[in-house]
């Protein structure tokens, strides 16, 4: 019988936070390099049938991710990830916000501050995600919107990827 890999979403309303804790039947490297390749990180981060398209991607600490979720009609809703701070194969903290196609903060959404772990053991590598909002409202808008339902299908996306690679 095949055992399904971790997946934990957790929202911690009082102080503000959603953990996330996804494993995947996968190298660190490989794991860390979806994570980080325009490339790959266009094939798995937005969920069906939604696409996510990169405009510009420095991963580097200073550097940013600037993309496109777009929609099965062709409607598109920015996103620009700054980074932080970068441990290669351990992790990075950033902050993500929505935007407009030239990375201009949009503040009628909220923004959050992410902070990734990755770890591997016996060839599974397992991210942990500590993503936190400056107000409960802010969080609750994130629910709100669909996150839970929407990363977790990106995800899943990401262990199709691996699993074809």
């Amino acid at each position: 019988m095949e055992t399904k890999d971790l997946m934990e979403f957790s929202i911690d309303k009082e102080n503000k936070k959603v953990k996330v804790v996804r494993e995947f039947k996968a190298s660190l490297p490989k794991v860390w390099e979806a994570w980080t390749d325009r490339q790959l990180l266009d094939q798995w981060w937005a969920p069906k049938p939604w696409k996510a398209e990169t405009k510009t991607l420095e991963f580097k600490e200073g550097g940013y991710w600037l993309y496109a979720m777009v929609g099965p009609e062709g409607e598109k809703h920015w996103g620009r990830t700054n980074f932080i701070s970068i441990q290669p194969l351990k992790g990075y903290t950033a902050t993500d916000v929505f935007c407009d196609e030239n990375g201009i903060i949009d503040e009628s959404f909220p923004g959050s501050a992410w902070v990734s772990v990755f770890t591997e053991q016996d060839g599974m590598t397992t991210v942990t995600m500590n993503i936190n909002f400056k107000a409960q409202a802010d969080l609750d808008q994130m629910i709100d919107m669909g996150f839970q339902g929407g990363f977790t299908a990106a995800l899943e996306n990401l262990d199709e990827l691996l699993t074809s690679r």
